[in-house]
């Protein structure tokens, strides 16, 4: 039993649940100091976290009858070594959506409707990001689920309200979980553009020209951090700029990447952008703590 479940989160990709708890941690941060509910907060958590797995597996259900020589080794490698049958992989997906619909709906008696609107949102995304990220919008759905929803919803759930501060908090922080997923598609590029995807680095066409969208991706990170401080009055959030040799790094690191080559190197690279997010969140919740 645990090494079915642990087979599972494997494979759903929990090395990418970092992205789902630092975001929250700093949201869960700034609102308890405003009195929030730490319970409706940690109920906020889980949910988002199933809903999170749920998205990363059902991504690889919609995406395995197009996977290519050209791919990535590890892509849907528990599939195609006969592991797990596509069906299993469906019904994960449902045991990972009925669990957050489980917090969803503790959380709808305990706040109110609005929490209903917050969630079909989610769902939503969770459903289609599939089809979104082969269409060059992956991007986009992240922001979005990742931002202003996840950050929204977790405050609103343990305040009783919604906040222009936390939105701009949503976007400065959101804006490196992107840079993971925009550097993932990076990686992907080759086997993307010969499965005739999509994706936003893919519609770019070039893979040197889409690089430098590293830069850009991060820059707005930066740029929405700067108005944080100032509106904050916490100038302490500007040292968040010590990262920015991370991003350089990032950058050479993909120059000298082809897609195919050995899931060491793949991870090698895609975990530099996951730990420059983490560092990003933990320094962004140490200065709202003070």
């Amino acid at each position: 039993m645990i090494k079915t479940i642990l087979f599972w989160l494997e494979n759903s990709r929990i090395f990418s649940l970092p992205m789902t708890l630092l975001s929250w941690l700093v949201i869960f941060v700034y609102a308890l100091k405003e009195g929030g509910n730490i319970l409706n907060g940690i109920v906020a958590l889980a949910g988002i976290s199933f809903a999170h797995l749920a998205t990363n597996l059902f991504d690889d259900y919609v995406d395995y009858k197009k996977v290519n020589e050209n791919s990535q080794k590890c892509k849907c490698a528990y599939i195609k070594e006969g592991k797990a049958a596509l069906n299993d992989v469906l019904k994960v997906v449902i045991i990972y959506c009925v669990f957050a619909c489980l917090a969803g709906l503790f959380l709808l008696f305990r706040c109110g409707m609005p929490v209903i609107g917050l969630a079909i949102i989610g769902g939503i995304i969770t459903l289609i990001y599939a089809k979104l990220s082969q269409n060059g919008l992956s991007e986009i759905a992240v922001g979005i689920a990742f931002g202003p929803l996840l950050f929204e919803g977790v405050y609103f759930v343990m305040t009783g309200r919604f906040s222009l501060v936390v939105l701009i908090m949503s976007l400065a922080v959101v804006m490196f979980t992107i840079g993971l997923l925009y550097v993932h598609t990076l990686l992907d590029f080759e086997g993307d553009m010969y499965a005739h995807k999509k994706t936003l680095v893919c519609r770019i066409g070039n893979k040197n020209k889409a690089l430098k969208g590293v830069f850009v991706v991060y820059g707005l990170g930066y740029i929405f951090t700067v108005i944080l401080a100032f509106i904050l009055e916490k100038y302490c959030i500007l040292f968040t700029f010590i990262l920015l040799p991370f991003v350089f790094d990032i950058y050479n690191s993909l120059k000298n990447y082809t897609c195919g080559e050995d899931t060491k190197e793949f991870y090698f690279r895609l975990l530099k952008a996951r730990n420059l997010m983490v560092y990003y969140s933990l320094l962004i919740t140490l200065f709202l703590l003070f």
